[in-house]
This record gives C-alpha cells, structure tokens and sequence, in this order.
C-alpha cells in the first residue's frame, strides 16, 4: 500500500480524537478490503500509516482507557502521569523515534499475580510509551492479518471472546456426530501470543508468507511486538 506522503509526513497538526478514529478506520477498512480481495499483495508502505498522527492518537487512547494504564513499566509512568497538555509532546517525541529509527524499547517490568489452586502466573508489563508503539501497530496490521484466519478461530481477535468459543462447542455437540473436545495451551513464548507466535514470528524475521511488508521496515517493527523480558521488578 502505497500511502500518500503529504498527508501523512507533513507537518500537519495533531487531529482531534473524532477525526483520527475516523481515518484509522478507513485505512483498517481499506487494508482489510485490500488483503481479502487479493491474497498475494505485498503492503509494502504501512509503517507510514503506524506512525501516522492519527494512528499515534488512537493508539493513545485505546492504551489510556484500559486499566492497566494505571501500572506502570520499568520506567515509572503511568497515564495519570502524563498530563492533558503533555499529551502531544508525548506522541510527538515517540512519532520521532518511530519515523528516524532511533526508537528502542524497554525492558518489561515483571511482576505475578496469585492463580487458582495457589500457583502464580508471571505478567510482563511494558512501559506506556511502548505500549502506545505496540498499539500503532495492531492497529494497522490487524486488518491484514484477521483475513487470514479461519472461522473457527476465537482466541485473540477482536469481537470474539472465549464464551463465542464455548458457544459453537454447544451448537456442534447437540445434536450430532462429535464426541470429542479437545483443548490445547502451548507454552507461549516472551511478549507473543500463543496463537499469533508462529505466524507473526515468520512474518517480523523477514520471511515473507502471504500478506508481507517491505523488509526495509521489519526489524523496526519486530523491536516494538517482541520485547525481551528483561528485568524482573516486582
């Protein structure tokens, strides 16, 4: 996808929440539209779009509006501590390094949290600004790739949930032929989910499988989804 560069790389202003939401959605559409219709196309210009103002700005929110806003990474910060009028400023100098190659994640503060039967599971908390990176980029490679899974496929997709799962599990157990429910955990690997790990793996070490991007623009892509562990802070 080819973006156009004067809207997108000029030194327009930030656009209000309305506006953004509005033209994020119309490149989601359009990627979706543009990877369903043609299963071979190359999106060889989307990191434009993940450093997009607009993208930036949603991102932002989306990131903000979740709770865990409230925790923060190695570094301190949490949205309560980024002010209204420092909002801006904040985009702007992640927009920098994102666009001049100098942008570099932390390390993911890691903490646990008590599981039944007294286990504890290890959470890995990234820090906001890095959250807001990683944000950017679901928000514009999650059209391409959701056209390619299946139906069938509820774990990690937006609009589906773990009960829309349990739900067809009711519909083809009564009444038919199936017996069997079979339910797999692979252990997952640092800062991917287990259902996505394989395919955006092959997909961020440069190796091309359907919908790819330019390589110029993967190692930096790849720094933002796969954060290393790094220090255990609790």
């Amino acid at each position: 996808m080819r973006a156009r560069r004067s809207s997108l790389n000029s030194g327009a202003s930030w656009p209000t929440l309305g506006t953004a939401e509005a033209r994020v959605l119309d490149h989601q559409l359009k990627l979706h539209r543009w990877a369903r219709s043609e299963p071979d196309r190359r999106f060889d210009d989307v990191f434009n779009l993940v450093c997009d103002r607009a993208t930036l700005i949603v991102a932002w929110e989306r990131v903000i509006s979740n709770r865990g806003a409230k925790t923060a990474g190695v570094d301190g910060v949490t949205r309560l501590a980024v002010r209204a009028d420092d909002v801006v400023p904040f985009l702007e100098e992640l927009r920098s390094s994102l666009r001049d190659g100098s942008f570099v994640p932390l390390p993911v503060r890691q903490t646990t949290i008590p599981k039944k039967g007294g286990k504890r599971r290890t959470l890995g908390i990234p820090t906001l600004r890095d959250r807001v990176a990683q944000m950017a980029l679901k928000l514009i490679l999650e059209p391409i790739f959701e056209v390619d899974f299946y139906p069938s496929s509820y774990g990690y997709r937006p609009g589906r949930r773990a009960q829309d799962a349990i739900a067809e599990v009711h519909h083809f157990c009564k009444p038919s032929t199936y017996e069997w429910v079979i339910e797999g955990d692979p252990p997952p690997g640092p800062g991917v989910s287990p259902l996505g790990r394989c395919r955006t793996t092959r997909w961020l070490r440069g190796e091309p499988h359907g919908h790819a991007a330019g390589r110029g623009h993967l190692p930096a892509a790849g720094q933002h989804l796969l954060v290393g562990p790094g220090p255990s802070v609790r």
